[in-house]
C-alpha cells in the first residue's frame, strides 16, 4: 500500500539560518512547481507577526535567486501560519495543534539544533500530535555510536521507524541519483562490477575555502564526523551496494544498510587527519586545537563483491579546488599485447563520476593514433549531466518526504553501523598534521595508498 500524503508541513526553528539559506527556497520552488498544496506551520521562540515571516521568506528568496514569479511567492506566503513559543512549554505544543486545525497526517521538520530534538519529538508526543505524522531529523545523527543510538531510542519512543526521516541534503542532489541510475540502468556494467575487475575505487570531496566562521561548529565535528562518516559514506553505499528488488523506501535501504554493515571497523593506521594552517585563529576554535580539517582513510568491504578492494576516501577545506569526484580504476587487462599500453600518468583504465560543481561520467580508455605503429594514447569519453531546471536537494528531500518516499533518506541500522566503523578512531587516532592553504592535504595522505599508485586530484574541466 503506498503510503499516505502528509497533509502539513511543521518546520521547528523556522526564524532561523537553515530554513532561510535552504527551506524557504525550497518551499518556494515546490510552489512554483505546485508540489506544494498544504498549510506550512513555523514554530520558533521569537515572538515575531506574520508579517514579519513574511518579510524573511521575501527576502530568502529575494537573495537566493530573485523572485521570478510573483503569484508563486504570493501563494507560498498565504499557506505560512506561525506559532511562537518555548520547546519546552506544552503550551507551544497546544498552539500548533489548534494552528494545524484539521490536518491529521503533519510532517515535523527538525531545523533546529540536535540538543533540541529530545525535547520537540518528547513534546509532540506529550501533546498526542504525532500519531500518523512523519518526523523529518537534519543530520548529524549523534556524535558517535553511542549518542546515534540514545538519538533513535528517543525518536522511537514517539514515532515508528518508517516515520522517521533522517535527512542529509547530498543524497538530495541530481547527481548522487545519477549514481544509482547508472549502476542499475545500464546492463554492460554488472558483468565488471566487482573485486575481479576493479583494483580500487577513490572518492573525493574538497573545498577551497575554510570553515567560514563556523569554528566553534566545527570544533565539536572534525571532518570525520561533518563529512565522510555521512557524505561519502553515502556513495560508497550507492556505488557498492547490490541491486535493490525495486526503487521502494525498504529495498534500497536493505541493501544500503548491508554495505554498512559489510565496513571493517577503522583502526588508527587507516587514517590520516590534517588541518590547515591559520584555523587556530578562527573564532571559536581552540589555541591548541586538534580537530581536522582534512580526512583521508582507506576503507575495506569484507563482501563477497568487495572482497580486497580498496576504498581511498578523502575530503578537506582550503584545498586546491572545490570539487566532488569518484574515480573507479579497473584492473589491466590480462596480457600486455603493446608495449605503451601502460599509460604514461600510471592510471589504467578508469571510470570517473564528477558529482560537483558540474555533473558528468566520463571513462577512459585508450586508443591507437593514426600511422603503422601500435601506439595510442589515454583519452576519455565524456558525457556532461548538466540539466536544466534542476531540483535542489530540500526542495527533493522534502517533497519526498511529503509523499513518504523514504528511498533518499537514511535508516536506523545504517546510521548505526556507519557510526560502528569510524568510533574506534573518533577517540584514538594520529594528530592532526599541518598542510597549506591551496594543497592537496598534508603529504603522509599519499602513503595510504602508496602501494596502489596516486590519488587523482579533481580539476576543473574535463581532465
Amino acid at each position: 500500500m503506498a503510503p499516505s500524503r502528509s497533509d502539513a508541513l511543521v518546520a521547528f526553528g523556522v526564524t532561523g539560518d537553515l530554513a532561510h539559506k535552504m527551506i524557504f527556497p525550497a518551499l518556494y520552488a515546490m510552489v512554483k512547481r505546485g508540489t506544494l498544496k498544504v498549510p506550512v506551520v513555523g514554530v520558533a521562540l521569537p515572538k515575531w507577526s506574520p508579517e514579519r515571516l513574511d518579510k524573511r521568506v521575501t527576502d530568502s528568496i529575494e537573495r537566493s535567486g530573485g523572485v521570478d514569479n510573483p503569484s508563486a511567492l504570493k501563494h507560498l506566503l498565504s499557506l505560512l501560519k506561525y506559532v511562537s513559543g518555548d520547546y519546552e512549554d506544552p503550551e507551544t505544543y497546544a498552539a500548533l495543534k489548534r494552528e494545524l486545525g484539521s490536518a491529521r497526517r503533519p510532517a515535523y521538520y527538525l531545523a533546529i539544533p540536535p540538543s533540541l530534538f529530545e525535547t520537540v519529538i518528547k513534546g509532540l508526543g506529550t501533546a498526542h500530535l504525532a500519531e500518523h505524522a512523519r518526523v523529518i531529523v537534519e543530520k548529524p545523527f549523534g556524535r558517535d555510536l553511542a549518542s546515534a543510538r540514545e538519538l533513535n531510542q528517543v525518536a522511537h519512543t514517539v514515532f515508528p521507524e518508517e516515520s522517521i526521516f533522517r535527512i542529509d541534503h547530498f543524497l538530495g542532489k541530481e547527481a548522487i541519483m545519477n549514481i544509482l541510475y547508472f549502476r542499475f540502468a545500464n546492463s554492460f556494467l554488472e558483468p565488471i562490477w566487482n573485486r575481479n575487475y576493479i583494483a580500487g575505487i577513490q572518492i573525493t570531496l574538497a573545498e577551497d575555502f575554510g570553515v567560514k566562521g563556523r569554528g566553534s561548529f566545527y570544533e565539536t565535528a572534525g571532518c570525520l564526523r561533518d563529512v565522510i562518516q555521512n557524505h561519502l559514506f553515502q556513495v560508497v553505499a550507492l556505488l557498492a551496494m547490490e541491486a535493490p528488488a525495486g526503487r521502494d523506501f525498504g529495498a534500497v535501504q536493505n541493501e544500503k544498510a548491508k554495505v554498512f554493515q559489510a565496513m571493517r571497523p577503522l583502526k588508527p593506521g587507516d587514517v590520516v587527519r590534517g588541518q590547515y594552517a591559520g584555523y587556530r585563529r578562527e573564532q571559536g576554535v581552540a589555541k591548541k586545537s586538534d580537530v581536522e580539517t582534512f580526512c583521508a582513510l582507506r576503507l575495506s568491504l569484507d563482501s563477497w563483491r568487495w572482497a580486497g578492494v580498496p576504498w581511498y576516501l578523502r575530503s578537506g577545506k582550503y584545498l586546491a579546488a572545490t570539487a566532488t569526484e569518484v574515480v573507479v580504476e579497473l584492473k589491466p587487462p590480462p596480457q600486455r599485447l603493446f608495449a605503451d599500453s601502460i599509460p604514461s600518468t600510471g592510471r589504467e583504465n578508469y571510470l570517473r563520476f564528477r558529482l560537483s560543481p558540474d555533473a558528468a561520467i566520463a571513462l577512459a580508455a585508450r586508443v591507437k593514433l593514426a600511422g603503422k605503429e601500435f601506439v595510442g594514447e589515454q583519452r576519455e569519453l565524456y558525457l556532461s549531466e548538466e540539466q536544466a531546471d534542476e531540483k535542489s536537494p530540500y526542495e527533493r528531500l522534502l517533497s519526498d518526504a511529503i509523499i513518504g518516499d523514504g528511498a533518499l533518506f537514511t535508516r536506523e541500522d545504517a546510521v548505526e553501523s556507519a557510526w560502528a566503523v569510524v568510533d574506534p578512531v573518533l577517540k584514538n587516532h594520529p594528530p592532526v598534521l599541518p598542510y597549506k592553504h591551496g594543497s592537496w592535504g598534508p603529504k603522509e595522505a599519499d602513503k595510504i595508498l602508496a602501494a596502489d599508485g596516486f590519488w587523482h586530484n579533481p580539476t576543473v574541466g574535463k581532465a
